[in-house]
């Protein structure tokens, strides 16, 4: 049901934005101890799912307007 959708924040401006409309990203975060020795420095690597809404992820690259897609897409052929 279209009503009853659960809402997220956007990650860059804290918008409350329905799930269905809001661009989702994933996040690449490492975390590193960095240490000089490499044998006992300790990395990490998370993905995160990451919402915006439409006019973050429009400033930030992420999405572009369907028409511009398409286009893109007719290019690459």
């Amino acid at each position: 049901m279209r009503g009853k959708e659960q809402s997220v924040t956007c990650d860059s401006c804290g918008r409350s934005v329905p799930r269905s409309k809001a661009v989702a990203f994933q996040k690449a975060i490492s975390f590193g101890t960095e240490l000089r020795d490499p044998a006992t420095d300790v990395r990490f690597f998370e993905r995160r799912k990451v919402y915006y809404c439409i006019s973050c992820g429009k400033h930030r690259g992420i999405f572009q307007k369907l028409k511009e897609q398409a286009a893109r897409r007719n290019r690459e052929y």
